[in-house]
């Protein structure tokens, strides 16, 4: 079966969607208004340092952070990579094609995919290979030790070589008949390939595919398979050797890398990805009420409802600070310990549409305009 689109659509839709499918009838179903912002005063002071016009961004798109460069795709097919210190453009290369995923890099090798299925892999401003692929992709490609790794939307894995396009191995999905149309878990970690399968993260061998280990992050519910839906959605947050990640609507799931170990897991609806640091695990949920967890135990430290509903992004650990994006085009910089507003910042009015990166100070947001904003603490 289809996979089902779930990208930031909304609890509250999803809700009046599974409602009207269950009567059988249309009724009419309003979305709650964004909570009122509060007057604020700059406990901290930061500032917008440069701006850039990306043109109309992916869905779900990803910014890779690549040493003094950021790396961005946008929707009509251009890999563009800017500066970190000026956002001047460094390289910009077009695949020919509109895009319905990317972009992956691992500095030099670049990878997008586009709404035809096909997976490209650029080499600086060349293209050096393109191939097709069997299912349709909206997670960034994850390019690392000479290897390309897909994650479909059904959740199967493809590797191919970096260099000439080769295809390596697959791992297949199997079980459950539908997964979201929307990014999925797909990183890194030591030599091992971490990989959101359903409710499950597997740990793979980058080399051959094979299993090394199996961790569930959730258990699925529901009567039906709408309602069972659990996927792991990204992005995952790591620090060290803990990786965290959400599995749709369900739970927020920590888990020891090292020892392929879950730690802890906690009820929370919600479908955007996490920020975690030494200390804390960051996330909102569904309604955008936001929680912080103890990283080592995941016992609650604070929650706050002062952003229901405003569409908040997932959060970005910035140094003592936790940052989140919302649907109106704001930064909100809360304090990490206890989540006290501190800084509030514009970009162009409207939504925030990628995960939050940052390099060093200097942090990035992509706008539904297209706009590329990158800030600095004064």
């Amino acid at each position: 079966m289809n996979a089902v689109p779930a990208r930031r659509m909304g609890v509250w839709h999803w809700l009046a969607v599974s409602v009207a499918l269950a009567l059988g009838a249309c009724s009419s179903f309003e979305k709650p208004k964004p909570t009122p912002l509060e007057p604020l005063s700059p406990k901290i002071a930061g500032k917008q340092v440069w701006r850039q016009s990306l043109g109309k961004p992916l869905s779900g798109m990803s910014v890779a952070v690549l040493g003094d460069r950021f790396m961005l795709a946008s929707e009509d097919g251009r890999i563009t990579s800017l500066d970190i210190g000026t956002g001047a453009v460094r390289s910009q290369v077009s695949v020919g094609a509109a895009l319905s995923a990317g972009v992956g890099s691992d500095g030099r090798h670049a990878a997008v995919v586009t709404q035809n299925n096909e997976l490209v892999v650029v080499d600086g401003e060349r293209e050096v290979w393109r191939t097709r692929l069997n299912s349709r992709v909206v997670t960034a490609p994850l390019v690392a030790g000479e290897r390309v790794f897909i994650q479909a939307v059904d959740r199967s894995i493809v590797a191919f070589d970096v260099f000439d396009g080769r295809r390596l191995w697959t791992v297949g999905r199997s079980g459950e008949a539908l997964s979201l149309a929307q990014p999925g878990v797909l990183l890194a970690y030591r030599n091992t390939l971490l990989v959101g399968l359903g409710a499950r993260m597997l740990a793979l061998d980058p080399l051959t595919g094979a299993l090394r280990a199996d961790s569930t992050f959730a258990a699925p519910r529901g009567t039906n398979e709408v309602e069972r839906l659990a996927d792991l959605v990204g992005p995952a947050a790591r620090s060290g050797e803990v990786v965290c990640a959400r599995a749709f609507q369900i739970a927020v799931t920590c888990l020891n890398a090292e020892r392929n170990a879950v730690l802890w897991s906690r009820p929370q609806g919600g479908f955007e990805g996490l920020a975690i640091d030494a200390e804390f695990v960051a996330g909102a949920d569904a309604t955008d009420r936001i929680s912080v967890w103890r990283r080592a135990s995941g016992d609650v430290v604070w929650t706050s409802e002062r952003l229901r509903y405003r569409g908040l992004t997932a959060p970005l650990s910035v140094g003592s600070t936790l940052v989140f994006g919302d649907s109106e085009g704001w930064l909100h910089v809360l304090s990490h310990d206890r989540g006290e507003p501190l800084l509030r910042l514009p970009t162009d009015g409207s939504a925030i549409v990628a995960p939050l990166v940052r390099s060093g100070l200097t942090m990035l947001a992509v706008t539904r305009s297209g706009n590329v904003f990158a800030f600095r603490p004064e």
